[in-house]
């Protein structure tokens, strides 16, 4: 055996070797995955959507003499390109339709839809008697329905949706309780939110153009929350566990059988979005506490603040805000000089994902932990869009 045969035998295996514990090691994902920052005029952006042909809806703002002044976006396909708009808008749809609101010269909240590719402006109805506008939209499809919620004549917060583009209000009512909010539509009109039954809030799902309402129940605790609904009707939401802490899930196509995601380590996770590939985004706790965003995606949690390119670009603080059927991810995060900017997530589709598995963890918060997530759950969640209509 030759001295040469020796050193390519051993310059083989530590080949070998070397290429094993690549492997073993790289963290999360072996892939081609991309994040690009989008903001305009260089100030701090936040995002408020993507449709599937990859155009995403943000707006950047900035303090000017103690008041804050806006500068509503929307790119072109795949992030390219920044357009600025003359309204601010929450929300798109495949064909560019989006939805806002604005308090007019009088201080009146108005909540409006667009034509597609934004142009045209028409305001939304309403659940009240005497015209005035109250409607808060939360989700739209891309026949232009809108799911949100309104005011009752007795006050109540109920679920709500309208007809194509816009048309029309229609009560959804309640799971037997005073108030409910939808926050997610499909294609097909099916709505999600929660509905309060007795003294507990439960997820609920309704059929095609938000006929009936369906208790999905909760993952053993008290309380649940669906947030969005793909095409399939898989739902994705948050719930008590049987320890009442936090976790996202989601269900089958027809809204049964809830699942639950665990976390990335600690005791907390809630879901934001599902797409049509029954992916799911949202956030969770680590074993350090830490709340970091995930992709559930092929039978596991993808960590994306500890992607290689987030990690490398020098991103921190992910939060993720919505998800296309392209698997293309939008949110804010901070860079840099650490200002807060948006950012379009990618990966392309020979990605190998190796995601850890459901973790379900056995540890329990202190008891005014788990207390305070539930109170959030069960009563800000339902608030919230209320104080975010009287800041418009």
């Amino acid at each position: 055996m030759s001295i040469q045969y020796l050193r390519t035998k051993v310059k083989f295996v530590a080949i070998f070797i070397a290429g094993f514990f690549t492997v073993s090691i790289s963290p999360i994902v072996k892939a081609d995955w991309s994040i690009m920052g989008l903001t305009l005029h260089g100030l701090s952006s936040y995002v408020y959507g993507i449709n599937d042909s990859g155009q995403v809806l943000g707006e950047a703002s900035a303090d000017v003499d103690a008041s804050t002044i806006y500068y509503p976006f929307v790119t072109g396909p795949d992030g390219s390109g920044m357009n600025e708009l003359s309204f601010r808008a929450f929300g798109i749809n495949d064909s560019g339709q989006m939805w806002g609101a604005y308090n007019d010269a009088d201080f009146n909240y108005r909540a409006f839809i667009t034509g597609p590719g934004g142009v045209g402006m028409t305001l939304l109805g309403s659940l009240g008697q005497n015209g005035d506008s109250s409607l808060v939209p939360r989700d739209m499809n891309n026949s232009g329905q809108i799911a949100g919620y309104d005011y009752t004549a007795d006050g109540f917060q109920h679920a709500v949706i309208t007809g194509p583009d816009g048309a029309g209000v229609t009560d959804l009512g309640t799971l037997d309780g005073s108030e409910s909010i939808a926050y997610g539509i499909n294609n097909s009109g099916q709505v999600v939110g929660m509905s309060y039954i007795d003294d507990r809030v439960h997820a609920f799902v309704t059929g095609q153009n938000g006929n009936g309402m369906t208790d999905l129940g909760t993952l053993g605790g008290k309380s649940s929350s669906a947030e969005a609904i793909n095409d399939v009707g898989q739902v994705a939401g948050t719930s008590a566990v049987k320890d009442n802490t936090l976790h996202a899930f989601f269900t089958n196509p027809d809204g049964s059988n809830m699942t639950d995601l665990g976390t990335l380590g600690g005791y907390y996770s809630e879901a934001a979005d599902i797409n049509n590939l029954g992916e799911v985004i949202g956030k969770a706790s680590t074993e350090n506490n830490e709340f970091h965003s995930f992709l559930y995606s092929h039978g596991g949690i993808t960590d994306l603040n500890m992607l290689d390119v987030v990690v490398a670009g020098g991103w921190k603080n992910l939060h993720v805000v919505d998800i296309n059927n392209h698997g293309q991810i939008v949110g804010i995060g901070t860079a840099g000089d650490n200002l807060q900017q948006a950012f379009l997530l990618s990966y392309t589709p020979d990605t190998v994902f190796t995601p850890e598995p459901i973790f379900i963890p056995p540890l329990i918060p202190e008891p005014q932990t788990y207390l305070m997530l539930l109170t959030g759950l069960g009563i800000l969640s339902l608030t919230a869009w209320r104080n975010k209509k009287n800041a418009v």
